[in-house]
């Protein structure tokens, strides 16, 4: 009757991170580039793709993509924000190998397919082809985890952060 007296639930925040396609998942240490194996832009992970088919890591929201279309920024429902980093040096590809499916304002889940990616023309052209997920604002992270690394397939559960 007076639904103003009942406590309220708090808001569900979903924290979990998920395998961006299906193929080899690794910690970012092990990522063949400095910048990301060094965590100089945050911690996180990725994933050794088997299929050019990209999708979201988190559930939130599609903040930039960017103009050479290689990488998109997304912000979860905490307040972390997600890099996903498509291949390795692949700015220089001018956008070439990625046909985004996403742009900003777009509300994203594990199902949402972000970019379908040329592998081929990635590794022909010398580069590599890690999928790479990166934690940028690292200061508003109480916890990370990575609970699964090894073979994947694409939507699985891999880890939390939570902030």
């Amino acid at each position: 009757m007076f639904g103003f007296l009942k406590k309220k639930e708090p808001a569900q925040l979903n924290e979990t991170l998920y395998a961006v396609t299906t193929g080899k998942l690794i910690p970012i240490s092990e990522v063949n580039d400095p910048v990301f194996s060094q965590k100089m832009m945050g911690d996180g992970f990725a994933v050794m793709p088997e299929s050019g088919d990209i999708y979201s890591p988190i559930e939130g929201e599609v903040l930039s993509v960017f103009q050479t279309k290689h990488a998109v920024g997304m912000k979860m429902a905490n307040g972390l924000e997600v890099l996903l980093h498509m291949g390795i040096d692949t700015v220089e590809l001018n956008g070439e190998p990625f046909d985004i499916k996403v742009s900003e304002g777009t509300k994203v889940a594990p199902g949402t397919l972000i970019a379908k990616v040329d592998l081929n023309a990635i590794t022909s052209s010398g580069r590599a082809i890690d999928m790479v997920v990166v934690i940028t604002n690292m200061n508003a992270v109480k916890s990370y985890e990575l609970t699964k690394v090894g073979q994947v397939n694409a939507g699985d559960e891999i880890g939390i952060a939570k902030a």
